[in-house]
């Protein structure tokens, strides 16, 4: 046994229980309580489990799961920003990259490579895992806000054209579960909780 990789694992694990604390904007279903990061990667993993059929490709479900549990990780440094924010732009940030980097080498340097190769390819979205894993963390937030009579979108004035622009990502993924998720905002619309300007 390595000691060292022992504690240098034991220090990573200990870092990342930070994720517990990273308050979100969406709420948890049917709730007036914000979801934190943990809970949300969590919550995709078994996504990813148990939607992995619906896949427009064959995946390696093991690594979309490594993508959903770790693709927020970074935000214990560089912070949650809002998917619909007008101020800051929701994609990879060079603070993120410090972050990926300082925090998965706490790692022995073959788990960091690994982990710091399986974010990038995350952010990157371009294989049929990063698609699929994508697929859910666009999924889960459609979903509470829609239990939650408009949620995020009421509370920060969320249109029509901003969410259908930031959730048509799902069908690269998976197109039957986009055709849901479509039916899922058009249903909102009508219901008054998704307004179209």
């Amino acid at each position: 046994m390595n000691t060292q990789d022992l504690l240098d694992q034991i220090a990573f694990i200990k870092e990342i229980d930070k994720v517990k604390y990273i308050q979100r904007k969406t709420k948890l279903f049917n709730s007036d309580r914000c979801e934190n990061d943990a809970e949300h990667s969590w919550h995709l993993a078994l996504m990813a489990i148990i939607l992995a059929e619906h896949s427009n490709e064959s995946i390696d479900v093991l690594k979309v799961v490594k993508m959903v549990l770790i693709h927020d990780i970074v935000e214990i440094d560089a912070g949650d920003v809002f998917i619909y924010d007008t101020a800051k732009n929701y994609s990879n940030t060079d603070e993120e990259r410090l972050a990926a980097n300082r925090i998965f080498g706490l790692l022995p340097k073959n788990q960091a490579e690994e982990l710091i190769a399986i974010w990038e390819e995350f952010e990157a979205g371009e294989t049929d895992e990063a698609k699929f894993a994508k697929s859910m963390d666009r999924l889960e937030p459609l979903l509470q806000n829609t239990s939650n009579d408009g949620g995020t979108w009421k509370e920060f004035g969320v249109n029509y054209d901003k969410v259908y622009e930031k959730k048509s990502v799902i069908q690269e993924g998976s197109k039957s579960i986009w055709n849901y998720a479509e039916g899922l905002i058009d249903e909102s619309v009508e219901k008054g909780i998704l307004k179209k300007e």
